[in-house]
This record gives C-alpha cells, structure tokens and sequence, in this order.
C-alpha cells in the first residue's frame, strides 16, 4: 500500500530498521537522512559491541531482543555464540537465579551452570572464581554495522531513498504539524519525520520544541592485543559473551583477542550540543579518548577472572557514546505538540530490530504487537524532563546498570521531589517513604508498631522482607477493623470538560457514560486491537464536567489526541489531593463532619458528590480499592492539611491510623483488584483479564470494540494462594513446562495466605488446578483459587 511521505533522521541500526519494516508494510515513499558516510555513520551503532542479551525484568525489552535475534539470523548478521553471566558471590547467585526466572517466564531458554560447565563453554575463565552462570543459548553477537548496511539495501530495494552527508539543520512545522525536514544540502518534504538520531536525538527533537529526556554518556571498551591462549583462533567469535556484573565487566571474543566493556567507572556524561560533527572527529563523533585510569580496576578484574589475559596488554581503547533515559528505557512515540514527528530514541543494538518493527507496525497499524506502554515518550510527567532531573538520574543509572536491584527499591537522589499536603503528618507519624513518579509515597508508619503486637504476621524471606515491616500487615488488618487514612493523591487524575465531553468520553471509553450527574463509572481504555491501554474511573460532575481517574501521563496524552474541539483535558494532579477514608467505621468518622446523606440510600456505592468536610469543599466518590466501606475524598492542595487534621481529629473515637501502599497492595489483592501496567497490559484483553464486566458492548460503537470482538481470549488472569510470599515476574510451571508469569503478588493479612497474580492458558486457570511458582532456585506450589478471595458478596463495600 503506499504511505505518507516519511523521513527517517538517522541511518544507524534503529532508523535502519524503522525504514526496513515500514518498507516491508507497503509504505513506498521513504528517504533515510544522515550527515555520515552509509553503512558505518559515526553514531553509537558503528563502534557497538554488539552484544545481545535477552534477559531483562522488563518483558517487552526481553521480547524485542527476541525479535532482534531472529531478525538478524535471517539476515545472517548475528553469532549465536550465546551467553554466559557469571556469579562470584553468593548475592550475584541468587540474583542468576532470579534472572533465570525471568528469562523463562517471557518464553526465553536458559540454565545456571555449575563451575565445570561454565570453564567447559569458556576455558579462560578462572574456575575457582565462579560460583555459577546463567547460559542463555540463543545470545550472541550482532553485526550491527552489516545490519545497517542489509536493512538499508532491503528498504532502498523497495524504494527508499538513502541520503549521507546530509546534516539536518530545521524541521519545517505547519499548524501544529511536520511538513518537512531542511538539511545542508536542501529540503526534503514529509508527512511523518521519524527521529532516530541516537546521540543526537535531543538535537533533533528541540527543532519541533520537544525536550528529550536522553543524555549521551561516555562507556570504556578495550581491545586487547594478542592472547596467547587464544593463539590460532581466527573466527570473529566462537565462545559465550560474557558477563561479571559484580566487576561491571562483559567480555567478547574478536579472533585471537578480547573486548572488554566497562560500567564501574565514573559517569561520563556530555551534552547533544557538543558532540564534534562528523568532519571534525578523529575517527568518528561518537568515539571519544580513552581516559585510562577509568579503566584500571576493569583491567584488573578483568585478569582475576580469566588468568590468560594478565599475558596480554590494551592494544586499542576508546570511551564510545550511546544513550540513558531516566528509567533506562526506550523512548518511542509520537510528538504531543508536533503531530507526525515521531522519535525512536536510547536504543540499543540488542534490541534495534524489534523496536523497528514497532514503531513501524505503531504507524501503519496504530497498534503494535508488542506492549509499548512503558516505553512511549509521552509516558513522563513534566519535572521528568528537566535538564537537570535527566542528567541526575541518567548518570545514576549508568552506574546501576548491572547492580541488583529490588522490585521495590526507590531512587535515591534527587529526592524529595513531590509531596502530597499531608507530608508533614507522615513524617510525624514516622512513614517510611517510597518514591513514585517523584512522589514521596508512605510504605507503612512507624507510629504504628503498637498494633503488631498480638498479631499473626508472617515473617517473609530475606528477599521479599526488604522494604517491608510487618506493620504492613498491622495496618492491612486495622483497616478491615476500623477506619484509616490513604494518601491517594499521588494517583493521576483530569477533568474532562466542555461540550461534547461526555459524548467523547462515551466513545473513548468502553463504559456507559450517558448516567446521571454523580455517577460514577469504572472502565477502560482500549487501544484499536482491542487490548488495554488503561483502567479509568469516570466521575460525572456535572452535565458536560468530568473528573477521570487515570494511570500516568500516557492517559492525559492519549485523551488529548483524540478530544474533538471544544472538549478540555486538564491534569489536575499537582493542584489537588486525595485520602482514601476507608474501613467499616468511615460512615462513623465521616457522617458528623457532613451534611450530605451517606447513608446507602443517600450516596450509593460508586456515586459522587461535591460537598464539605468540616470546612473544606470535597469531592467524594464512594468507592474503595481496599474492599472496604468508604470514599475517595479529593480537594485543593491548599487544603489538603486541613482535611487531613479534620478526619484525624474526629477518627481518634473510632481507632483511626494511617497506613501506606504496602497496606494497600496487600488489601488489593485480597480483593482481586487489578492494577494497569502490573496485571495487565497491552497485550490483554477485558476478557482474559476478567474485567469484561467494564465493556458495555450494548452501547453501541467505541474506541477499540472492533479490534476486541476478533480477539481470541486464550488466556486468563488468574488469582493463585500460597504459603508464602513472591515478588512478581516469576515464571510460572505446569509440570517442567513454563506456561505463564506472576504479576502482582503479596500476603494478604485478613484470608491468611500468600497471594499472587498470574497469566495463565485459559485451559489451567480453573479453580483448583495446582501449579509451581519458580522463586529463585526453588518451585513453590500454588492454587488457582476463585476471587475474589475476601467479601465475594461486596456487604463490606456497599454496607
């Protein structure tokens, strides 16, 4: 089919790869601009290592390295020497384990490797130094510059123009949208300009007035001379990549000598705006000089752990350039404010070929296969991408990028960012604080160590027991008991306004939104396919007034591309806050402070209402994601304070406590409430996820019904109990054979049992079918259990 006119900015292995994929879907007027000679163009990806490795907590990064691999076998430009991580310690051992876990529950193969098979697979390595390894097969190496060079031909076969030498100096805007791309040798008309600039991207994308938060960082790789014990060896690579994480070292084969790539060393961060073009480099911009005494204790290691190389020396060295993001993911989508100009941005060769067939597959189809929800550009919130916010926390995650890091652990610095109103309680009440989205976010609280006493709560495993304290489960259980307080606010939330909003928010939704003024309507958001793209909660405020709870910056962005004119979409995160006032004595707490009915006949399970609480104007909306009786109750951030001393004063008659997210988490799932972006993504359908009830399919046509009714529903989302307690991102097994993975996972304190969510065949996600959760080196047996697991019958919610 043919397309729009597109321009890709940057021929290295991503524009390489966006313009072979879209070539592949039809789209037949393409032109790939770069000011470097073609194939090796002076970016990141002509000096890469070309190291792919699968593994990675994120399932979508693990599956477009999958895609990666395939690809570039096909085009033979991949060496599937495989890989090997090793384990010096006993902490890097369990962390193999956990990372085997991984790898097996996105479909991956591995296995950890005693001693003997690891110097079997690498005789250089120093067996008494090696506790262990992860061997990952199918990894190996990618030829990243041939990869260019064959992606181009392929694309430029179909018809794409391929320009070098041509430096972008403006894109040319109109009305809010791309009309073309000027470089030094003239300008080039476009639909669609797609950014794939690497290094330079921030460049780039300030030229439609985008920031970008990408910071090119310097990485050490050395080239040794000679190895003696690898004398004669003339193939490129026949041995495992290999990987030290505890050293900050990765190690590969070139003929009769090693590369070794280096992270331990300072972060090395250095503006777009600097890096010399490409007729002013000595060899090539991205390429700068080695600063050797960086590299010292990399050498060093690097020796302990294969004894041939203290017989070698550094032949060639370099610190190359290639790009961090503030959360070390990609950055794709299109721009907010310049319609059709697009970025494909902080990629890395591991995983060049499958981010080109999404955002390929993004633009012809409006959908990719691949879940992309956390790597849209549009996913962050505004301090997320100022300057110095992006160069503190690239920086830091250059030096965490092989450090083992807990599901719960927050960032350190630059902190605290954002407070709610109710921070200076939380401190007085102790809280220990983690951080969300740059929100201080409270855990538990240490004023509430009294109430564990006398109490069942189980102690977790070493791993599970960080971040935790077992107040978590004082206050999960004190809240079914009596009444708490939770700081709700750091939950996205719009108001959807003007004429035409609830018609609009009727069609983008698949709730049924046509209901009275003080509704209340829980849905969700789907892409075309049919799969989530979010859960919302729609509060009708008044005839054409919306309040709508979201899930991230995403949601605001999304509401916007599509809100007719007329029709406003405005965060109201920053200016206002929310408690959770919830537990069977709330109606007790709240009622006296009120003159609205709260009774059940006066303001209904999921219905809202604006009045006052003492002397503060609300918004309550009776609902509750701890299964409890209650209200969200959201006002200004100015007040915020007020009302937090106004429910705490009249809450000391009924036992009343603040708890935190731990809290939270733990009541959640007891109640088989779902959580966008941990239960489902996406990938899944409201069927599988067992959220149909939220699709109004009688309403007639919405955003996405089309794409959901062709949908299969082949697997479910299914709540399993155990004894004990897992983290999430565990492979789950029926016999040896993996068949899913653990989403959200806890103890839930009131049914007395570990709980866990996870994606299964629908054929194994019956009720009492047995399975095996793989938790680190064990398999810890787990129940398909009907949910949800406390108050089925909903009296406590609608008592």
């Amino acid at each position: 089919m043919a397309g729009p006119k597109v321009v890709v900015i940057g021929a290295g292995v991503v524009g390489a790869a966006v313009a072979d994929e879209l070539a592949l879907r039809g789209w037949d007027d393409i032109t790939v601009v770069d000011q470097g000679p073609l194939p090796a163009t002076g970016g990141s990806s002509s000096h890469a290592p070309g190291l792919v490795f699968q593994t990675n907590a994120n399932r979508t990064m693990t599956l477009l390295a999958q895609y990666t691999i395939e690809k570039l076998r096909q085009l033979d430009c991949f060496l599937p020497v495989g890989s090997i991580e090793v384990a010096t310690g006993p902490a890097r051992l369990a962390e193999l384990h956990r990372r085997h876990g991984w790898l097996t529950a996105w479909g991956g193969r591995g296995s950890i490797l005693d001693p003997d098979e690891c110097l079997r697979l690498h005789p250089l390595l120093d067996r008494d130094r090696v506790l262990a390894g992860l061997h990952v097969p199918a990894d190996g190496l990618a030829k990243a510059v041939k990869a260019v060079q064959t992606q181009l031909d392929r694309a430029a076969a179909r018809g794409a123009r391929l320009l070098a030498g041509h430096e972008v100096v403006d894109i040319r805007t109109s009305g809010g949208r791309v009309t073309g791309v000027v470089t030094d040798r003239g300008e080039l008309p476009a639909d669609v300009v797609i950014c794939a600039a690497g290094i330079w991207g921030p460049r780039i994308a300030r030229m439609v007035g985008m920031r970008l938060p990408l910071t090119p960082l310097a990485h050490q790789l050395a080239w040794t001379g000679p190895v003696p014990a690898m004398h004669g060896m003339t193939a490129e690579a026949t041995r495992p990549i290999l990987r030290h994480q505890d050293a900050d070292l990765y190690v590969r084969d070139r003929g009769d000598r090693l590369g070794v790539g280096y992270y331990g060393h300072r972060p090395l961060p250095i503006s777009a705006d600097d890096i010399v073009p490409v007729s002013q480099a000595e060899i090539m911009p991205s390429m700068l000089p080695f600063t050797e005494e960086d590299f010292e204790p990399a050498w060093a290691a690097t020796r302990e752990l294969l004894p041939a190389t203290r017989e070698a020396k550094i032949d060639e060295a370099f610190n190359g350039l290639f790009s961090f993001t503030t959360d070390n993911l990609p950055l794709l989508g299109e721009s907010p404010d310049a319609r059709g100009f697009w970025v494909a941005e902080a990629v890395w060769v591991t995983h060049s070929a499958g981010i080109g067939r999404a955002v390929a597959e993004w633009l012809v189809d409006g959908v990719s296969a691949f879940d992309l929800s956390g790597l849209d550009v549009n996913r962050f919130e505004p301090h997320q991408v100022a300057p110095e916010y992006v160069l503190a926390r690239d920086c830091q995650n250059y030096v965490e990028v092989y450090d083992i890091i807990h599901p719960l652990q927050p960032m350190e610095e630059p902190r605290p960012l954002r407070t709610t109103p109710f921070y200076p309680r939380q401190q007085e009440l102790g809280a220990t604080f983690l951080e969300y989205a740059g929100w201080e976010r409270p855990q538990w609280y240490e004023a509430n160590a009294p109430l564990v006493a006398g109490r069942r709560l189980p102690q977790p495993d070493d791993w599970a027991a960080r971040y935790w304290s077992p107040i978590v489960g004082a206050e999960a259980q004190a809240t079914r008991e009596a009444v708490a307080l939770y700081d709700m606010s750091t939950l996205k939330r719009a108001e959807v306004a003007g004429p035409g909003a609830a018609e609009f928010l009727h069609w983008i939704s698949t709730g049924d939104i046509h209901k009275s003024v003080g509704s209340v309507t829980y849905c969700l958001l789907l892409n075309a396919d049919g799969g989530i793209r979010s859960d919302v909660t729609i509060a009708r405020l008044g005839e054409e007034r919306f309040q709508v709870g979201l899930n991230g910056q995403r949601d605001i962005d999304w509401l916007r591309r599509h809100a007719p004119a007329g029709v406003t979409v405005t965060d109201l995160t920053a200016g206002t806050c929310c408690i959770g006032l919830w537990g069977p004595r709330a109606r007790d707490l709240l009622q006296p402070l009120t003159d609205t009915d709260l009774s059940n006949t006066g303001l209904r399970y999921f219905r809202g209402t604006q009045t006052y609480v003492g002397m503060v104007p609300v918004t309550a909306l009776r609902l509750s994601y701890v299964g409890e009786l209650g209200w969200e109750l959201y006002t200004t951030a100015d007040l915020g304070l007020k009302l937090w001393d106004t429910l705490w004063a009249a809450g000391r008659a009924y036992g009343v406590l603040a708890a935190g997210r731990g809290a939270f988490t733990s009541l959640r799932l007891e109640k088989g409430y779902r959580s966008f972006g941990t239960d489902m993504t996406h990938e899944h359908d409201p069927v599988e996820a067992g959220l149909d009830f939220a699709v109004k399919l009688g309403k007639g046509d919405f955003f996405g019904r089309s794409g959901l009714q062709r949908r299969a529903h082949t697997r479910r989302l299914a709540c399993l109990t155990l004894d004990s307690v897992v983290m999430g991102g565990e492979p789950v097994f029926s016999a040896d054979t993996a068949v899913g993975y653990v989403t959200s996972a806890a103890y839930g304190y009131t049914v007395g049992s570990g709980i866990a969510y996870a994606w299964l065949p629908a054929e194994l996600a019956e009720p009492g079918r047995t399975v095996h959760i793989g938790y680190f080196d064990r398999r810890i047996p787990a129940t398909v259990t009907a949910e949800p697991l406390f108050d089925p019958a909903m009296t406590r919610l609608k008592g």
